[in-house]
């Protein structure tokens, strides 16, 4: 039997709610493979600043660094969490992770599944086919403009003094000024970018085509950094001459994006723009209550669903847990590709396929226009899971 150790770090608001369901999921995967889960639910967040002063409990940061497998994160952010220094109150858990652990890669899949309506052209349309939208944006994770914060909060993590950037003047500006620094490097670019091409060839290219194609989005017409990104871009393009190389500016991708989706194979570009560009393109596939993610280094994987703690929903019953349970199935698919285990592949491919199911139903959550509450969808999925499991693993 493999066994697998995981932080569950469930943060704040639907953080919370949604990682209730994960932990479904998980048990009825340990109770019907061959996979044993040990899990440390660790509390942490804004709100738990509120509570005790402390982010997350001491040792913590060492403990997904040094003892967990994977890590699965619900969300971080509470109405008037702030620390001292002015950050976010659980910034040095989600940031801290993803600088400290050097997770240089936020994977974020774009695919539309079968039933799933979205409000592109008006109240739940759909203008689509399922198979018409299926992108893989790779966003460089641990540079750009959150450099700073995430070098401030990789240290606050870690008990060391904070990392702060030099003042600079900037001529023609008068009053306060706030700035940000936007370092781009090219260590950090030619790993994203090579990974990019790399995943590239373990898809099935674009779908409008069927082309492989690594898409790079910048704003090289104006900004340096932006620059040297899209020249690292090209030099490693020579070493993947199968892949077809393409480009679009930031501003126009996010017309293209929406209006010919299904151009699009794997995106690759720098932090903030990623940040900004997934939003919009996870309405493509239905929304953030599908959405899921993946940071990925070299040697540790966080998990997490895209959208936020939405405090307003806070214990309603209400928020779309698939975008949870989809960020399960990633981990589980990373650990069989960097374990080298055929039974956590099988489990994502049959998570992916509960989800699949459940949405071609009638009991949806509100955001996709139905009227069920997130444990119910929840327990849908666990349910359709549980059969699929029984029947691959041949379990009585």
């Amino acid at each position: 039997m493999t066994s697998y150790t995981l932080a569950l770090l469930p943060g704040d608001g639907i953080g919370r709610d949604v990682m209730a369901e994960a932990e479904k999921v998980l048990s009825v995967i340990e109770q019907l493979t061959p996979i044993s889960l040990t899990t440390n639910k660790i509390p942490c967040g804004g709100e738990h600043y509120l509570d005790t002063g402390e982010e997350w409990p001491e040792g913590s940061f060492e403990f997904c660094r040094d003892e967990a497998d994977a890590i699965l994160l619900g969300a971080v952010g509470w109405p008037g969490a702030i620390t001292e220094d002015g950050d976010l109150a659980g910034g040095s858990v989600i940031l801290g992770l993803r600088s400290g652990l050097d997770l240089y890669a936020n994977v974020r899949p774009i695919r539309l599944y079968e039933g799933v309506r979205h409000k592109i052209h008006g109240e739940f349309t759909q203008v689509w086919k399922p198979g018409m939208v299926d992108m893989l944006i790779i966003r460089e994770n641990t540079e750009g403009l959150y450099h700073s914060l995430l070098r401030r909060s990789a240290d606050k993590a870690q008990g060391r003094d904070a990392w702060e950037p030099h003042t600079m003047e900037f001529p023609g500006l008068e009053g306060e000024v706030a700035w940000d620094p936007r370092p781009i490097s090219r260590h950090g670019s030619e790993r994203v970018i090579r990974y990019a091409f790399d995943a590239a060839k373990r898809r099935n290219g674009a779908p409008g085509d069927g082309k492989t194609r690594v898409t790079c989005v910048d704003k090289s017409n104006v900004t340096r950094g932006c620059q040297l990104f899209n020249r690292v871009y090209h030099e490693i393009a020579e070493d993947y001459p199968d892949t077809e190389t393409d480009h679009a500016y930031i501003d126009a991708f996010c017309m293209w994006a929406v209006r010919n989706p299904e151009w699009f194979d794997v995106v690759v570009t720098p932090n903030m723009f990623g940040d900004i560009s997934t939003d919009l393109a996870s309405v493509l596939q239905g929304g953030m209550g599908i959405a899921a993610s993946a940071n990925l280094g070299d040697k540790h994987g966080m998990f997490e669903p895209v959208h936020g703690s939405a405090p307003k929903y806070t214990g309603q019953n209400t928020t779309n847990p698939m975008a949870m349970i989809n960020s399960v199935s990633l981990m589980f698919d990373w650990l069989g590709e960097t374990k080298n285990d055929a039974d956590c592949k099988a489990i994502a491919e049959l998570i992916d396929k509960a989800v699949t199911k459940t949405l071609t139903g009638d009991k949806l959550t509100y955001d996709l226009g139905g009227t069920s509450g997130t444990s119910e969808v929840g327990d849908i999925i666990v349910s359709t899971l549980e059969t699929l499991l029984r029947k691959h693993f041949a379990v009585a």
